[in-house]
């Protein structure tokens, strides 16, 4: 594809704009967001990462006449069958609609307690990241990234956001909310290797869809 001057991700979360904004700066190209032009949220309706991807990707494509990148990303955890998975936002959802991550933590925390889930070698998960490019013409196109690792408690860290404080990547002694973003997330054009799952799903982006590729 043509490389766009302006990209838009569609996303209301501050912390993925955030993290999606620094891996588009080595490239030159200027992001806009869902929530700076204040468009609305779609229902994620799907089960799989890929479906509630397309769902947020094409409807701010369509609706604002930009290509759009959406993420969807979540944790999942093996012992717990899979789950939260793609309802990992779900876990955090209070009653008023408000997001508590503390809360979701403690819920994933309780759940593998409950299964009597205490050795770390039982306690893997892994973090996934499906990002889709969706055109105002209603193609798209998905990158996917994912992250081993296992979950600890208590949480350690206040950096990142979401589940970061509890999950440990593997070959790593700290968390992902121990981590500066640019050790998280860090990826640009000649790296060989990304850390999260965020970062791998947009190196695949960034070297099939923009045709950048290894030094």
């Amino acid at each position: 594809m043509t490389v766009p001057e302006t990209i838009l991700v569609a996303s209301h979360n501050a912390g993925k704009i955030a993290e999606i904004t620094e891996l588009f700066t080595p490239l030159g190209i200027r992001v806009t967001s869902a929530a700076e032009l204040d468009l609305p949220e779609p229902a994620e309706e799907g089960d799989t990462f890929e479906a509630n991807a397309a769902t947020k990707a094409l409807a701010a494509a369509r609706a604002s006449g930009l290509p759009a990148l959406s993420d969807d990303s979540g944790l999942v955890v093996d012992a717990l069958d899979g789950a939260p998975g793609v309802y990992t936002a779900d876990w955090a959802t209070l009653e008023d609609g408000s997001r508590d991550f503390q809360i979701a933590m403690q819920k994933v925390e309780d759940a593998l307690q409950a299964r009597g889930v205490t050795d770390p070698a039982r306690r893997t998960g892994r973090f996934v990241s499906v990002l889709c490019l969706a055109q105002p013409n209603g193609d798209v196109s998905f990158f996917r990234g994912e992250a081993e690792g296992t979950l600890v408690w208590p949480p350690r860290g206040n950096l990142g956001f979401g589940y970061d404080p509890v999950f440990q990547p593997e070959g790593h002694e700290r968390t992902f909310g121990e981590m500066p973003s640019e050790e998280k997330h860090g990826w640009k054009p000649g790296d060989a290797e990304a850390l999260s799952h965020r970062a791998r799903a947009f190196k695949r982006f960034a070297e099939e869809c923009l045709g950048l590729t290894r030094a």
